[in-house]
């Protein structure tokens, strides 16, 4: 009877034939119109076939010539006489030479015996001898030599990789070809095959589907296979050491590296389809070190939300780790994100048409009324933000440069904080704190899990926490660090407010929130977009910032409200004295041919600012009313709340 194998027939790290069902299952059910899928890191190829075989056009890929001759077989178009094949891999069965060549003399008495590394050698030459003669063409080489690659790889001295032998292992298994499944290598008409590095393939590939599969750890795929890409080569390098790899192996993959999250960042960046599908596990800590995964879920998620909106599913799955690792309670997790709009970055601009909302939650922050502010922000060279806040007006404006100031210091250093670090690197920084205090993940788990409600939120969960990491914040030095634990704290305070005491001391007290996704996507989106803007950052009193020093300027003001009741302006944050020194200001640079616009109240809760209406009448500024609505300080809300008037004022025509 005839030894016939299939693609997946393979020892093989990371293989995913026993989650072929649960991946079509989800393309299936998520995904519409996919007539063309990509698999950039292929493996076995057994994901490739599985959508072969439901007649998508195929994209398959991988950076070892061992797997892509392979794939020559399963998904080359070049015809092959299948039945002359089927004759040269019984000669081969039965052939049994003597004479020692370049694989006996390397890999006898170590991955295979004496006998079965001479008949694999003289196999490969022969192999080779008959494509320089041209009795067979390109894939019906490609077809002997991964038939060679199956049956040494079968009866091979090892666990399932090449990085070692074992010591006292089999020896004497029988070296048998196999020939291929015809149904599975037939019907190729317009398949593509790379051996590329997956980040420079994605530049110059489209499809429907992008199937992205990467190292999930340190082990490098080029080392741990390095047998079978020589016995695929057959360049007949120096081999070195122990385990005989082949000398100036230079294939390494970054996604084995510390600059795994960097790399896959790259990749789905320059990514073109219309849904990218990534398979990943939860290996995190578990197993050895060599095992560990070298991107977290947060940091795939950060990525991906970029890209576009991103789904989570997972299953059970039995993890081979080439040893003696043996994992409980392992899961493997398909990231499903829909681009939306075919193209590298078309989702993304599409996205960022609309507003951007600072992750601070600023009281008295104008993201909910900004599409009233920004049209009477002219296209101004410069916008000066003097009151910056949470920087949701500056970063919003349709300005070359923007300056950015703030007198609190510390609200200053957290907007730099978003320039100045990667947001994947601030998504970490932030969760290193959480787990280090043992806060929520409203991300990951459910209300429930902290034994919490949505209604009550979950700060007698994070209580404890909290309070030491405040304890922490307030002895700590001036650093980036210390910046990091105020913007943890900041995410998980009451109403997200920032307020200190007259010792200079973080003071405010837990709140029913916690990192949630949508805090994250806000993260993601501000601190993407602040770093494709011109922003000089300020830490001054308003009156020092000269607008004579800078091109074509509008001045934005949004001064905390004398008549305002938020927690910047408890403690006579802003005073009487305070007000009348910015309107006297905002006439000065009037005088000087600025333009300014000004943010504030005429009239709230029962009291008119009657200094401010004099001042406008005396000046003959214009005043355009505002319909605003400060969700997030409606505990200050009272009757006379109704009867507010906020107002935009500028001494130029809107």
């Amino acid at each position: 009877m005839d030894n016939i194998v299939s693609i997946s027939n393979r020892r093989y790290l990371g293989s995913k034939y026993k989650l072929l069902s649960f991946i079509n299952d989800i393309v299936e059910r998520e995904c519409d119109g996919i007539k063309s899928v990509a698999d950039i890191f292929a493996g076995t190829g057994a994901v490739a076939l599985l959508f072969k075989k439901e007649k998508k056009h195929i994209i398959i890929n991988d950076s070892l010539f061992s797997n892509r001759i392979i794939y020559e077989v399963f998904f080359g178009k070049q015809r092959i006489r299948y039945n002359y094949l089927k004759k040269i891999v019984a000669y081969y069965n039965q052939i049994n030479p003597y004479e020692d060549n370049y694989f006996s003399e390397h890999f006898s008495d170590n991955f295979f015996s004496k006998t079965n590394a001479r008949k694999i050698g003289a196999i490969r030459e022969d192999i080779e001898n008959m494509f320089e003669k041209k009795e067979i063409n390109e894939r019906e080489k490609a077809y002997l030599v991964s038939s060679l690659l199956f049956a040494a790889d079968k009866i091979a001295n090892t666990v399932g990789h090449f990085d070692a032998f074992m010591i006292n292992g089999d020896l004497d298994k029988k070296l048998v070809l196999p020939n291929f499944d015809y149904k599975e290598i037939c019907g190729n008409t317009s398949n593509s095959i790379f051996c590329e590095d997956a980040n420079d393939l994605v530049k110059h590939i489209k499809a429907d589907l992008i199937y992205v599969d990467p190292p999930y750890n340190s082990r490098q795929y080029s080392s741990t296979y390095h047998l079978l890409e020589n016995l695929a080569k057959w360049e007949k390098p120096e081999v070195i050491g122990v385990a005989r790899k082949m000398v100036n192996n230079t294939n390494k993959s970054r996604y084995s590296l510390k600059q795994a999250p960097i790399a896959f960042s790259n990749l789905i960046n320059d990514i073109q389809s219309k849904y990218v599908l990534v398979s990943y596990n939860n290996m995190g800590k578990k197993g050895n070190s060599r095992s560990q995964a070298k991107i977290s879920d947060q940091e795939i998620l950060a990525i991906l939300s970029k890209k576009g909106n991103t789904k989570v599913f997972e299953t059970e799955h039995h993890y081979f780790s080439a040893g003696k690792t043996k994992l409980h309670d392992h899961k493997e997790r398909l990231f499903l994100c829909e681009v939306g709009k075919f193209g590298a970055i078309g989702y993304q601009k599409r996205k960022t048409e609309g507003l951007i909302k600072s992750p601070l939650n600023y009281t008295g922050g104008k993201f909910k009324i900004l599409k009233q502010i920004l049209p009477y922000l002219t296209k101004s060279h410069t916008l000066i933000d003097l009151f910056g806040g949470g920087f949701n007006v500056g970063i919003n404006a349709d300005s070359k440069q923007i300056i950015y100031n703030d007198k609190q210091k510390e609200v200053t250093r957290l907007i730099k904080l978003f320039k100045n670090y990667d947001s994947i690197a601030i998504l970490n920084k932030l969760d290193e704190n959480i787990h280090k205090y043992s806060l929520s993940q409203s991300f990951e788990k459910s209300y429930s899990f902290y034994g919490c409600n949505s209604d009550d939120g979950l700060g007698q969960y994070n209580k404890t926490g909290y309070y030491e990491l405040r304890k922490h914040y307030n002895e700590q030095k001036e650093s980036d660090e210390k910046d990091f634990s105020l913007l943890t704290l900041v995410i998980f305070t009451f109403n997200n407010q920032i307020r200190f005491n007259s010792k200079g001391e973080f003071n405010l007290p837990v709140g029913k929130r916690d990192l949630n996704k949508a805090v994250r996507n806000n993260i993601i989106r501000f601190s993407d977009k602040l770093k494709n803007i011109s922003v000089e950052f300020h830490s001054k009193d308003f009156e020092e910032i000269n607008p004579s020093l800078y091109k074509d300027v509008v001045l934005y003001c949004d001064p905390p409200y004398l008549l305002g009741k938020a927690s910047y302006n408890e403690n006579d944050g802003w005073t009487d004295n305070d007000e009348t020194r910015l309107l006297n200001y905002l006439s000065r640079i009037s005088r000087a041919g600025h333009k300014f616009a000004l943010s504030n109240f005429t009239f709230h809760m029962g009291i008119e600012h009657t200094q401010l209406t004099s001042w406008i009448n005396e000046n003959g500024y214009f005043v355009r009313e505002i319909i605003s609505n400060y969700s997030n300080a409606n505990y200050h809300k009272s009757k006379f709340h109704l009867n507010s008037k906020e107002v935009l004022i500028t001494n130029f025509p809107i």
